[in-house]
């Protein structure tokens, strides 16, 4: 079964402009349900992915062998221009923060307050064990030295994806933050872009974007050095990028499209519903945005609901496209067919409208972040609450988790034995290295223990 409603919007700067008719699928077998989710999760597979990562691979091994002259023609091919130098003057970062309104230095300033106090409570603590025989054991954190953090450009700036990346990284105490995101039409990044950066303590930006600025960052170039682990959302260049050069360096994830799960039932407003739908399918085409109902009402009034919101959006004809490709209403007998779809999906964001969502959220294995409750939009998320709004998508919310300090930090085993603690527990490893046919594995206890072979 399909909803389908007229839809136009007068689109920013332009004239009324006519668009196809809102289609987003409705389901109310949970097979099928099920299946179209994976299909969802599945949205950036196929042999697309196969045939760009060859010209990914090229634009590397370019930038690798050539540097800097590989990102400015890169940039130019690309972006339209050629940003040299690469670096923005540090000067320009606080002109900016300067430049910006004062409601809007004041939300940055909220909204860095509170993502720094949650991840300064993430930091690990260090662990120290004293065995049996007195042998000393342990495990301590260290930043990572280098870090480099990618800001997508394109359809929007992203000021907030500023702060979510550079302040863990400053919580870990990473020696050298450097910060890449593509030039603007002028040459410049966003301007609020550069003010977040100030805000956050990055001093040292580079205006280059793409693959390009991923291999810049993982081997190096005569402007750019070379990182230790590179975090930060892109387009799936950027993505193909990350994925190729881990390994060499250290990455946070693959991320993909965004998307959300909205669970609702009786208590839900479909005008609240369609907001925080279309808050996730106006950021790309390829956004998911669904929802799971325990309400025949719900279902129903929530076309009518987006199209009123569609009049009149500035971003209608990506808002429009992502939900007729990928939204779904799914209609389902009760809470926990829900909770179970939702599972199966494994959701970036996942929003509770029901009436006891702490009850629900128990039954949640898989979601990269949970808002309970008709009082915490995923908006809140993606700005300011705190934890970190960098989430696993496409389904790896299965094994994965957010963004966090220890993105850029790493942890170092330690190791202390005694002589009472080799000679009680000498035997068992020389046993266990011959079961392995590791003569020199079992040799070397044996030289301590004075029970060398003859």
């Amino acid at each position: 079964m399909v909803a389908s409603t007229p839809a136009s919007s007068n689109l920013a700067g332009g004239a009324a402009t006519e668009l196809p008719p809102l289609r987003i699928a409705c389901l109310r077998d949970g097979g099928l349900a099920g299946e179209r989710l994976e299909a969802i999760a599945a949205r950036t597979e196929g042999a697309r992915m196969h045939q760009e990562e060859e010209r990914v691979a090229a634009i590397l091994a370019d930038v690798r062998q050539r540097g800097d002259a590989a990102l400015l023609e890169y940039s130019e091919r690309f972006d339209g221009l050629r940003p040299d130098p690469l670096r923005v003057p540090s000067e320009r970062l606080a002109q900016a923060w300067e430049a910006c309104p004062e409601t809007l230095r004041q939300a940055l300033d909220l909204a860095h307050e509170r993502i720094l106090d949650f991840h300064r409570r993430q930091m690990p603590l260090d662990l120290a064990v004293a065995g049996p025989h007195g042998e000393r054991l342990g495990r301590r954190w260290r930043p990572v030295q280098r870090a480099g953090i990618y800001i997508p450009g394109g359809r929007a700036a992203y000021p907030s994806t500023v702060l979510m990346n550079a302040i863990p990284a400053k919580v870990a105490g990473v020696e050298r933050l450097v910060m890449v995101t593509p030039p603007g039409p002028g040459g410049e990044p966003n301007g609020t872009v550069l003010a977040a950066a100030h805000r956050a303590g990055v001093e040292e930006v580079y205006r280059v974007g793409g693959a390009q600025a991923i291999a810049a960052l993982a081997f190096g170039t005569a402007s750019i050095p070379a990182v230790d682990v590179i975090s930060g959302p892109g387009n799936l260049y950027v993505t193909l990028a990350k994925k190729a050069v881990y390994g060499r360096v250290g990455i946070d994830s693959l991320a993909g499209p965004s998307e959300v799960l909205v669970i609702a039932d009786h208590t839900a407003k479909p005008a609240q519903v369609a907001a925080d739908l279309m808050a996730q399918a106006e950021h790309d085409p390829l956004a998911a945005a669904i929802l799971i109902t325990t309400s025949e009402e719900l279902a129903a009034a929530l076309p009518a609901a987006i199209e009123a919101q569609l009049e009149g959006h500035p971003r209608a004809a990506i808002t429009l496209q992502a939900l007729n490709d990928w939204g779904l209403i799914v209609v389902c007998g009760d809470l926990a067919e829900a909770a179970a779809l939702s599972d199966r999906f494994a959701p970036e964001h996942l929003e509770l409208l029901v009436a006891d969502p702490e009850a629900l959220a128990d039954r949640i294995r898989h979601a990269g972040a949970i808002f309970l409750g008709p009082w915490s939009p995923e908006a809140v998320g993606d700005y300011l609450a705190g934890p970190n709004h960098t989430l696993p998508t496409s389904g790896t919310a299965r094994f994965a988790g957010a963004l966090s300090v220890e993105t850029f930090l790493r942890h170092t085993s330690l190791i202390q034995f005694n002589r009472a603690a080799l000679e009680a527990t000498g035997p068992a490893v020389v046993t266990l290295a011959e079961s392995e046919g590791l003569h020199s594995h079992a040799e070397s206890v044996r030289q301590r223990l004075g029970t060398q072979d003859s």
